[in-house]
C-alpha cells in the first residue's frame, strides 16, 4: 500500500485536500511516528523520521533467501542536502516560493534541480527520464520518481528566477554568519558561455569574445562578484556581445544597491580597466585594487633594471612605486613562474615567425610572386604570432624582372624589452596604507577566484546547452549558482575539517555511498524489506568525522 500525508483546507467552494508528502510504503511504527514528525510543519519533518530510533520487531529469517534490491546513489547527494540544510536553503524555498494550485509544489521542484546540478549535471529531461530514480532523492525529498517530469522542472525554473535577488541576500547573510565573512574584499570578473542553436528569441544571445574558444557560437556573459576568499556574493547576466569593461559601473551600483556601500575593497583585472571606470570609482570614494595593461610596465623600465624589489614569497617579488601628483601608487610584481611560462611562449611565437618568413622567402626565389599577396601572407603570418611580432622587421621589395623578395631582421632593442619584462606585471590602487606585499596578496586572489570559477564552471556545466527563451537561460544560470554556493560552502567545510582547499576528491569519495534494499524471507511467510544505508569505508568515516557529518543507519522498513 502507498501512503500519503494529505491536509485539509477550507475554501469559498467548500473543504479541499492537498498532498503534503508522498510517503511511500510503510510499516506501522513508521505511520505512527508521523503523529509526532507532523508537528513541525517545515519541509524537513518527512527526513527528521528517516532518522527516528523505532521500537524493535523481531521476526525469525530464512537466511538462504536474503537478497539486495535498487541500489541508489546516497553519499553526494544526501551531502548536497547536508550543506543545503547549512545554508538554511530548503526552509528559505519553502517560505520564499509561494504555493499555487499545481499538484507537487514548485519549491520542491526546485530542490532536485539544484541538487541534481550539484551531483551530476544533467538536461532536465535526463533527470526526469532516469537520474533522478537513481538516487536516493526520492526518499530524501519525499517525492517519488513518477512525479517528476521534464515539464515540471521547466516551470519550476520560471518560478525560481523571480526570486533571485531574495536567494542572493539570503545566502550572502547566511554564508558571512557562517564563516564570519566581512565583504571588505570583493572580486569582480566576467566569464561567458556559449549556447547552442540560433536563439532568435533571446536578445542577450550575442556573438562576441568566447572564453570558451567557440566564437561561432552566440552566448551570453556573466559578471561574478565574490568575497576574498571565493564565496559567491551575487551575479549579472549580461548580453554575449558586452565588453567586460563597460559593465562596471552597472555591477557596481547593483552590489551598493542592494548591500550599501560600507568600506570595501573592489578588485578586478585589466580588462575592466579604462579611464572612465577609474573615475567613477574615485567619485564614489571606493577603494580599488586593479590590474593594469602590459603596455603600462614601458614607464617603469628604470625601475624594473633596478634590485631593490621585495620577496613576497619565493620566486615573486613586488616594488611600490609611487606616481608623482597622484593619489594612486603603483605596485611592480615579478614572478619567476610566470617568466619562464612567457620566455617559452615568446621562443615558440618567435620560431614560427622565423620559419614562416623563410618559407615565404624560398617561395619567392622559386617563382614569381606578387606583392601584394606576399604582403598579405606576412601580415597573416605576423597576426596568427602577435606574441613575437615586435620582434621582427619585415620587408617586402619588387624584384627587378617581376615577382618580389623577402628580407627580414630582428630588432634587438624590443627583445631586450621583451626579456627584462618577462615575468613582470602591474597594479594600481588607490590604497595608500598598505604594504605592497598585502596589496599583491589582495589582488592575487582574484586570480585563483577566477581559477575556480573556471573549473566549477566545467564541474556544474555551466553552459546551458537547449535552452532558447531568455528566462530559461537565465533561471539555468540560477540554478547553477545556487548549486555553485552550495560546492563553495562544502569546499569552505573541508577546509575547516583539515580536508584541503579543493573538495572535488571528497565529494567523490563520499558518492561512492549506497543506499540498498535488504530483502528477507519471515518464517511466517512475511517477506521484510529494510532499506538501508551501506557501511561506509575507513576512509569514508574519517572524511565524514572530519566533516562533522553523521550517517543515517537507516531510511525506513517496508513489510509486504
Amino acid at each position: 500500500m502507498y501512503w500519503q500525508l494529505v491536509e485539509s483546507y477550507r475554501t469559498e467552494r467548500g473543504p479541499r485536500q492537498r498532498v503534503v508528502a508522498y510517503l511511500g510504503d510503510m510499516s506501522k511504527p513508521a505511520r505512527e511516528g508521523f503523529e509526532i514528525a507532523v508537528e513541525d510543519r517545515s519541509w524537513r519533518f518527512q527526513r527528521q523520521l528517516f532518522e527516528e530510533d523505532l521500537a524493535p520487531e523481531w521476526a525469525e529469517i530464512d537466511t538462504r533467501k536474503v537478497s539486495v534490491e535498487h541500489i541508489r546513489d546516497f553519499g553526494g547527494v544526501w551531502v548536497g542536502l547536508q550543506v543545503m540544510d547549512l545554508l538554511g536553503l530548503p526552509e528559505f524555498v519553502w517560505k520564499t516560493i509561494p504555493e499555487g494550485r499545481e499538484e507537487i509544489p514548485w519549491r520542491c521542484m526546485a530542490l532536485v534541480l539544484v541538487l541534481c546540478r550539484l551531483y551530476n549535471p544533467s538536461s532536465e529531461l535526463r533527470i526526469a527520464d532516469c537520474l533522478y530514480e537513481r538516487t536516493a532523492l526520492p526518499e530524501l525529498l519525499g517525492l517519488p520518481a513518477d512525479k517528476v517530469n521534464d515539464d515540471r522542472l521547466y516551470r519550476s525554473l520560471d518560478k525560481l528566477l523571480e526570486h533571485k535577488t531574495d536567494f542572493e541576500k539570503h545566502l550572502k547573510e547566511r554564508i558571512g554568519t557562517l564563516f564570519e565573512l566581512t565583504y571588505d574584499l570583493l572580486l569582480y570578473d566576467v566569464t561567458s558561455t556559449f549556447i547552442e542553436g540560433s536563439g532568435d528569441d533571446n536578445e542577450q544571445m550575442q556573438r562576441g569574445y568566447s572564453r570558451d574558444q567557440r566564437p561561432d557560437c552566440k552566448q551570453v556573459c556573466i559578471g561574478l562578484v565574490v568575497s576574498r576568499c571565493g564565496m559567491p556574493l551575487g551575479y549579472e547576466v549580461f548580453d554575449g556581445n558586452r565588453t567586460d569593461v563597460t559593465t562596471v559601473e552597472e555591477i557596481v551600483t547593483l552590489m551598493e544597491g542592494r548591500y550599501g556601500k560600507a568600506d570595501r575593497v573592489w578588485v578586478m583585472d585589466r580588462g575592466m580597466v579604462s579611464e572612465k571606470n577609474v573615475a567613477f570609482l574615485k567619485e564614489g570614494d571606493r577603494r580599488y585594487i586593479l590590474g593594469v595593461s602590459r603596455a603600462s610596465l614601458k614607464r617603469y623600465e628604470k625601475e624594473l633594471l633596478s634590485n631593490d624589489w621585495t620577496w613576497v614569497r619565493e620566486g615573486l617579488e613586488v616594488k611600490l612605486c609611487a606616481d608623482e601628483g597622484s593619489e594612486e601608487v603603483f605596485i611592480l610584481c615579478r614572478s619567476e613562474d610566470r617568466r619562464l611560462k612567457e620566455a617559452a611562449m615568446h621562443a615558440k611565437f618567435e620560431k614560427r615567425i622565423e620559419d614562416g618568413l623563410v618559407k615565404l622567402a624560398a617561395a619567392c626565389s622559386a617563382k614569381s610572386q606578387k606583392s601584394s599577396v606576399i604582403e598579405r601572407r606576412v601580415g597573416a603570418l605576423l597576426s596568427q604570432n602577435s606574441r613575437a611580432a615586435r620582434l621582427f622587421r619585415v620587408s617586402v621589395a619588387p624584384r627587378d624582372g617581376g615577382g618580389c623578395n623577402v628580407s627580414w631582421e630582428k630588432v634587438e632593442a624590443q627583445r631586450q624589452w621583451s626579456v627584462l619584462s618577462e615575468g613582470c606585471y602591474l597594479l594600481r590602487s588607490n590604497i595608500t596604507d598598505w604594504s605592497p606585499e598585502e596589496l599583491w596578496k589582495a589582488y592575487i586572489q582574484l586570480t585563483e577566484a577566477e581559477t575556480a570559477f573556471r573549473i566549477h564552471k566545467s564541474d556544474l556545466q555551466l553552459r546551458p546547452i537547449w535552452h532558447q527563451k531568455k528566462e530559461r537561460v537565465q533561471a539555468h544560470i540560477l540554478v547553477c549558482f545556487l548549486a555553485f554556493v552550495i560546492w563553495k560552502t562544502f569546499g569552505q567545510l573541508c577546509k575547516r575539517g583539515g580536508l584541503g582547499d579543493e573538495p572535488r576528491q571528497v565529494f567523490d569519495e563520499l558518492s561512492q555511498i549506497k543506499m540498498v534494499d535488504v530483502v528477507m524471507r519471515a518464517k511466517d511467510g512475511r517477506k521484510i524489506r529494510r532499506r538501508c544505508i551501506a557501511e561506509p569505508t575507513q576512509a569514508q568515516k574519517v572524511l565524514l568525522t572530519m566533516l562533522r557529518m553523521r550517517l543515517p543507519k537507516q531510511i525506513r522498513q517496508v513489510e509486504m
